[in-house]
């Protein structure tokens, strides 16, 4: 069964084509220095822990959390088990952080590796923390911002198997029970992938709820009330649950999907859904350099009437009376509405009745790979003059010899020598919404080369946004899924993009909730804040254009005396907070 594509709507009101550049701003950053009583609790990865996935879900971890309910509020975990916080009001008098809730020793053993601890605050008065062993606790904390020194007080904790580390957890209540989403990552050894890296990647997502002990006088206890585990072959980029566990949102470079549910595999499709991959195709396509014609499968009796067709810019829809549409997405490349064209076609050529629909390219030359994103089941028909030209142009790559030449300097390509930056991955990266209630993706995005840089949280109300480069800008999504919009646009960092990717040693990046800049924090030492175009005090002139310059976007560069790699990196309005092993940095970035 094809999934259902949708795309993500540029809002070009965000987007600046006549944005020039940074422009290197010399002025110093305040920064202040917290020493730590005991070094941060880093778990370094083990021999065993070797793949690129390990690296993504342990390596890059952050182990500095914010509290996007109260600003300026930070925390992590220290080697003595400690569970600190450092919150700012004043620069100048930065306290020493305090102690929220310290880890008993416990010597039960885990199922797998020690794993660094994780922690996720939940909502306001609620936290969830994983010991890196398998044991999930959830913290009733108070109002963190109001009782900045109470204890926290756990009220649910329990091992849930193999390690993992915590990626996103929420609150919600619904007829007076108190729910905890909560969302594991796992990185297992899976002994049947024997062509990839051995290891499978699993998200559980669990509901912890106290619907138990529900006595007069009894305070309710909190248990598990139900598991659901999903699947796939690469670490998310990024995973979330929505408000009121009404779903859940992954992006990866490979598909997730659901299995099991409280430990019982999810019933296998039917025959004839895993068999449509092999059915005739329901269109079939050509192009040139000017246009794209799309035959599309109709049933017979078809009239105009039936027909429903939606066409804009970039997507298109169509569809025959109530059924699901047979062509529904973002299309491979912008098109000229105006000029496009359908009609109903007897076509004897494709022996069938079909909608033939002329797309107007609107940029002509590049050919096109695929008609909408994602959607692979229509088959492409090349003209023999476009058959001839591709003989043409790949014919110096083949010869009738396995190396007509030995002695040149440089030999044939061997593939078994290729590196994995070398290769095409199977899948494209994806963004995809699954149902809460049926487990099945209702919402699916081809990310294709929007490649995915960092996720924020912006409102705590709403779940984190992320950041996807487009050509060379940085633009900010906030997922809605209650809205039409399901993935809405909110904000753009100019050549963000661009800049990002010239930074090698760049190991975390995040923005300010208030769009105000962005920040990019490297392995070692240093920080680069790029500010968003603000006016300018004094007359410029752009030189090459002979206009006046009304606006200057900054690039501001912070170095941190220290020599120990960065650990943690966040943002808010007006500091930026860098963990290191020892010292906790906090950077006034806005006044």
């Amino acid at each position: 069964m094809a999934l259902p594509n949708c795309s993500l709507k540029v809002n070009r009101e965000l987007l600046d084509p006549s944005f020039e550049s940074y422009r290197l701003s010399l002025d110093s950053i305040p920064t202040y220095n917290v020493e730590l009583d005991a070094a941060v609790a880093e778990v370094k990865l083990k021999d065993s822990q070797y793949t690129l996935d390990h690296v993504r879900a342990f390596g890059m971890y952050n182990y500095l959390h914010i509290d996007p309910w109260y600003e300026d509020s930070v925390y992590f975990v220290d080697s003595k088990g400690r569970v600190l916080n450092l919150t700012v009001t004043l620069d100048t008098a930065l306290g020493k952080p305090h102690e929220m809730f310290r880890f008993e020793s416990d010597s039960g053993s885990c199922e797998g590796e020690q794993l660094c601890v994780s922690l996720s605050l939940t909502s306001a008065t609620w936290a969830a923390l994983s010991d890196g062993n398998g044991k999930l606790t959830l913290l009733r904390t108070s109002k963190r911002g109001e009782s900045s020194h109470i204890k926290w007080e756990p009220m649910f904790s329990e091992r849930l198997g193999e390690p993992f580390i915590i990626v996103h957890s929420l609150a919600h209540v619904c007829s007076h029970v108190h729910t905890i989403e909560v969302l594991l990552l796992r990185v297992q050894k899976d002994p049947s992938d024997t062509e990839g890296s051995g290891f499978s990647i699993s998200l559980e997502w669990i509901s912890v709820d106290n619907s138990a002990g529900q006595g007069e006088n009894e305070e309710r206890k909190y248990g598990v009330r139900k598991r659901r585990m999903m699947k796939g072959k690469s670490v998310p980029h990024y995973a979330a649950v929505e408000p009121q566990g009404k779903g859940v949102v992954v992006a990866s470079e490979k598909p997730f999907a659901f299995t099991d549910v409280d430990g019982l595999p999810l019933e296998e499709p039917p025959a004839e859904v895993m068999e449509v991959e092999n059915s005739d195709p329901i269109y079939f396509w050509q192009q040139t350099e000017e246009d794209v014609t799309v035959n599309v499968r109709l049933p017979e009796g078809t009239t105009k009437d039936d027909i429903r067709f939606k066409l804009t810019v970039d997507c298109l829809r169509v569809g025959v009376g109530d059924h699901a549409p047979q062509l529904d997405g973002q299309l491979f490349a912008p098109v000229d509405p105006e000029a496009s064209t359908w009609t109903i076609k007897d076509d004897k050529s494709f022996c069938l009745c079909s909608l033939e629909v002329c797309l107007q390219k609107r940029s002509e030359g590049p050919l096109w790979s695929e008609v909408v994103l994602g959607d692979r089941r229509g088959e492409y028909l090349m003209s023999d003059e476009q058959k001839s030209q591709l003989q043409q142009r790949l014919s110096y790559l083949t010869s009738e010899d396995l190396n007509s030449n030995p002695e040149k300097d440089k030999p044939p390509c061997n593939d078994q020598e290729l590196e994995d930056c070398d290769m095409f991955p199977e899948d494209s990266s994806t963004l995809m919404r699954f149902d809460g209630a049926t487990l099945k993706p209702t919402h699916v995005v081809s990310l294709g080369s929007h490649q995915f840089l960092f996720s924020v949280h912006i409102d705590p109300s709403e779940m984190p946004a992320f950041s996807l480069r487009h050509d060379v800008d940085a633009l900010l999504w906030q997922p809605r899924p209650n809205q039409e919009v399901v993935w809405e646009h909110i904000s753009t960092f100019n050549a963000l993009g661009y800049v990002q990717a010239s930074k090698r040693d760049k190991k975390f990046a995040t923005c300010a909730p208030n769009f105000s800049y962005a920040a990019l924090c490297e392995c070692l030492r240093r920080v680069f804040i790029y500010r968003q175009p603000s006016p300018v005090d004094t007359v410029l002139f752009n030189r090459k254009q002979g206009r006046q310059v009304g606006q200057v976007a900054k690039q501001q560069v912070a170095n941190l005396d220290t020599n120990d790699p960065v650990l943690g990196f966040r943002a808010t309005n007006e500091r930026l907070f860098v963990l290191t092993a020892n010292n906790l940095y906090v950077l006034k970035v806005n006044n």
